[in-house]
């Protein structure tokens, strides 16, 4: 989905700072009134010829939704497309955030200066330091479900922005037999732009893709290793009819990624979507980072930053703890779930690459990255797959991988 994902952690915006793809308050005694921040304005989608792929007419919208299924339907009231519009505007903080984290050393992604320009505002060493934590600890439990399933499995990332996982697996030879991703469809066109433009992103897809020609519309590509899915998670039976025609495949084992996704949807909309992919797989894990413990002075703070912003967190009321969190995924259809918050998880990191990106950047207080980590976690949980050792993913394993 557009803008629901790629929420690092990042930017100061007068007393706050945006993370995970919000604003975040400072240390509550420095904190500031924050004032509201335009919305970021919409962007054209460009659709230029690449090599290799099949490109189809530079239609208008109205015209594109012919030639597929239409574009999926967006809620009725201004005031719905307002917030929807504050979070696609998410997408484009969290990306510049990690952009900035990887131009400063955190850690290395060649194709980020692709999709993304780099900030001109230099980030705060603690937004630097959570989004060094989100990246390692997601990173560390998608490369534990492809171990357990040898990579004979599929990865779907759900409002997946400008993430670049895709490309870094294919470099450390742990794709899965497919990678999908879906986002609002303005995301999508303007990822998809940037891969037909840039050889550096379309050529890892074609080289994969040894079944003829690409199909590509303005929003969707589907190959063979890969593809891409304008979509509103809100509407699971679109999701799963776009799905289905990019050829997910029900009975391999599958992965599935939300990251500061679920907290922008009600808790029906949420529940509804993790049971569908409960119900949809028979062995499968599900991935989910973003807030937590938000029901405190800080979490409120935050809160009324977003809605500064014109973005609500209309799912806030699961993130009071990580109990909730976890009670969430089990009360729709998981077996086993584990939640840890990111100061936690920060604790367990290695020490030797704590040492090195905490001698990138002086930190003068511990207290500041403590209060932010402390307000996000990462959940996961499984179902089935006894025979792979789905249930074996625990934190503690999650930390040991290299």
């Amino acid at each position: 989905m557009s803008g629901w994902a790629e929420a690092p952690i990042s930017a100061k915006v007068a007393g706050a700072a945006v993370v995970g793809g919000v604003t975040e308050p400072r240390p509550l005694s420095r904190v500031r009134p924050a004032p509201a921040a335009r919305p970021p304005s919409p962007r054209p989608s460009t659709r230029l010829p690449g090599p290799g792929w099949a490109q189809r007419p530079a239609t208008s919208a109205p015209m594109a939704a012919g030639l597929r299924k239409p574009a999926l339907t967006s809620c009725s009231s201004s005031a719905s497309e307002t917030d929807d519009e504050g979070v696609r505007g998410t997408c484009e903080d969290a990306s510049m955030c990690k952009r900035f984290a990887v131009s400063v050393g955190y850690w290395d992604d060649p194709y980020i200066q692709h999709l993304v320009r780099l900030s001109k505002e230099r980030k705060a060493p603690e937004i630097n330091r959570g989004y060094f934590a989100r990246v390692h600890g997601i990173s560390q439990l998608i490369k534990a479900f492809l171990r357990k399933t040898e990579c004979h499995c599929q990865i779907i990332n759900l409002g997946a922005g400008m993430d670049t996982t895709f490309w870094t697996l294919k470099d450390h030879g742990l794709l899965p037999r497919k990678y999908f991703e879906v986002d609002f469809p303005t995301i999508v066109s303007r990822k998809l732009h940037c891969i037909k433009c840039k050889p550096v992103l379309s050529k890892p897809i074609v080289e994969l893709h040894s079944e003829g020609t690409l199909q590509i519309d303005g929003h969707m590509l589907d190959s063979k290793r890969y593809a891409i899915i304008g979509a509103d998670l809100r509407n699971i039976p679109e999701l799963e009819d776009k799905l289905k025609k990019c050829n997910m495949n029900t009975q391999l084992p599958t992965l599935l990624i939300t990251e500061c996704v679920l907290v922008y949807m009600s808790p029906e909309q949420s529940a509804n979507l993790i049971k569908w992919a409960a119900s949809s797989f028979g062995a499968a894990m599900f991935v989910n980072y973003e807030q937590v413990n938000m029901g405190d002075r800080f979490g409120h703070i935050m809160i009324e930053n977003l809605r500064r912003r014109q973005c609500d967190l209309a799912g806030v009321e699961i993130c009071k703890s990580l109990e909730s969190q976890k009670e969430r995924l089990l009360s729709n259809g998981w077996e086993v779930a584990s939640a840890v918050d990111m100061m936690e998880l920060y604790s367990q990191l290695p020490r030797a690459e704590v040492s090195r990106i905490e001698g990138l950047e002086f930190l003068d207080e511990m207290e500041l990255l403590e209060q932010l980590m402390q307000h996000y976690c990462l959940c996961w949980a499984t179902k089935g797959g006894s025979e792979l050792g789905l249930k074996e993913i625990t934190y503690s394993s999650v930390q040991g991988l290299g």
